[in-house]
């Protein structure tokens, strides 16, 4: 019964008029940045971030979600109608979905991958709702120790799970943990690493590094490399699917649902692997493997299933723990920061209204996709032909003035153009950032667990491992970084992703 009422009462917030608006405007948003390739959600998100100031704190993080999980649907638009994902969890979708378009077969793909969409996130939402609240139980009783341990968890998984070397995704997360050090002591409220500059005393812009390394480096990589985009498919027939084709998604449909529900969670990658685990277990089960890589619809049903329902389980972590599983929930947690909440279990019981009011958002704006995405594709289609460099001054704009008004510093402006530089040069070296931004959101929280914790057991370090949850989280955390440098799980690691990125 109790999660009945919390649900009326979500749905009661997420209902009103005004979060309704936000979350079209955000889903709308997010499938327009999916379709234009070369932008992005986490992108998106962090040039939107400084507008959050002036909104309600739900109403900017059911927007925030929004474009989230509407980037996955918009994805899949130009990985099948162009061969050119619009996300990367929508990679595997184009290996198939492309096919099916030169064989006619445009408006199927488009409908499985919407259907499939909208059936995983459904799923993951109802996920969500069930195992937040218990998850959010056992986490009040974590003390300084336990958070403490349970963040160099996440940031070991998310080390694990980066694409590209281990030892560079490990850089990733210490360069991060030191831009997060950066400011004023919390304890004794001394200066440091400001080089004596006083625009460094409380710390580096979150928005300004965010804008930066996402946003500006991704228009410096795009305009490098900008590709002439031919649609395949101009004038789309048939969209819905047929019985035959509604039975052959089943399967696909769910199994994908499941592999995404439960990858998502993990820190790193979680979305993007479980786009590519399901391909790989849908292609083993079939009947005609041969069938794969040349149209098979169960290869664009299970990964567009499995990647919507690892994006909407990716909020499970950060609604319970505070703990970040990818770029985009690190957003999350800098938007919650700035609007003065605190991210952690104690949302749910303080701010309930904020905490159901965002889950039951997300089946309004599941429904909202689905219903609005596939009579709009004539739309998108059309946007797809607009060339990368009238829309980059746009977006140039949008972020300086976003992160100006933040503060009204100019400064902040030569912080964004460092990282934009900064994340341009990390993408030559092939270092990802994802890491340094979950380093740079988690540095902070690490330091303070980590000094409150030897505080009260009064400077004895031993206490992260006499207290059974800490030391159980630093084993796993131990173990998981011992198995990446082993040479065939490494080898194996190195496969995956290998073909995740073709």
């Amino acid at each position: 019964m109790d999660l009945l009422s919390n649900l009326a009462l979500g749905f009661s917030v997420a209902s009103s008029l005004e979060n309704l608006l936000f979350c079209l405007i955000g889903v709308l948003l997010g499938t327009l940045i999916g379709v234009l390739p070369g932008i992005g959600a986490t992108a998106t998100i962090a040039m939107l971030l400084p507008i959050t100031f002036q909104l309600e704190p739900v109403s900017s993080l059911i927007m925030l979600a929004g474009i989230y999980y509407g980037a996955q649907y918009g994805g899949s638009t130009t990985a099948i109608l162009i061969n050119m994902p619009g996300e990367s969890s929508s990679a595997v979708t184009a290996i198939d979905g492309y096919q099916m378009a030169r064989q006619g077969r445009a408006g199927t793909a488009l409908a499985t991958a919407a259907l499939g969409s909208f059936f995983a996130g459904s799923v993951a939402t109802f996920l969500v709702a069930i195992f937040a609240p218990p998850l959010t139980a056992i986490a009040l009783k974590f003390g300084a120790a336990e958070y403490f341990s349970l963040m160099v968890m996440g940031l070991v998984m998310s080390v694990a799970l980066a694409h590209g070397s281990v030892l560079k995704a490990l850089a990733m997360v210490v360069l991060g943990l030191l831009l997060g050090m950066v400011g004023t002591d919390v304890y004794t409220g001394a200066p440091r690493f400001t080089m004596g500059m006083t625009q460094f005393a409380d710390g580096l812009n979150f928005v300004a590094v965010a804008v930066g390394v996402f946003g500006i480096a991704e228009i410096l990589r795009n305009l490098e490399d900008e590709h002439d985009r031919q649609v395949m498919t101009r004038n789309i027939t048939r969209l819905f699917p047929t019985r035959e084709e509604f039975r052959q998604m089943i399967g696909p449909v769910l199994r994908g649902t499941g592999v995404g529900s439960v990858l998502g969670i993990l820190p790193g990658g979680g979305a993007i692997l479980a786009s590519f685990a399901s391909y790989t277990v849908e292609k083993k089960l079939s009947k005609h493997p041969e069938e794969f890589g040349k149209g098979a619809l169960a290869g664009v049903a299970g990964p567009e299933s499995a990647n919507n329902a690892g994006a909407q389980t990716s909020f499970i972590p950060l609604l319970t723990l505070g703990i970040p599983a990818n770029p985009v929930m690190a957003l999350m947690i800098g938007a919650m920061i700035i609007q003065g909440i605190v991210p952690g279990p104690n949302v749910v019981s303080e701010q309930p209204a904020l905490f159901w009011g965002i889950i039951a958002s997300m089946w309004i704006g599941n429904l909202m996709l689905v219903v609005l995405n596939l009579p709009l594709i004539g739309l998108w289609v059309k946007l797809l032909t607009v060339p990368y460099y009238v829309l980059f001054p746009i977006i140039m704009a949008m972020c300086s003035i976003g992160v100006y008004s933040v503060n009204s510093n100019p400064y902040d402006l030569f912080a964004v153009a460092f990282f934009g530089l900064l994340g341009y040069v990390m993408s030559k070296l092939r270092c990802e950032p994802a890491p340094l931004l979950l380093g740079f959101v988690l540095g902070p929280l690490l330091e303070e667990n980590l000094r409150r914790a030897m505080i009260l057991s009064r400077g004895d370090p031993t206490t992260f491992v006499t207290r059974p949850i800490s030391a159980g989280l630093l084993v796993l955390s131990l173990a998981v970084l011992v198995l990446v440098f082993l040479p065939q799980i490494r080898k194996r690691r190195d496969e995956v992703f290998t073909e995740s990125d073709a």
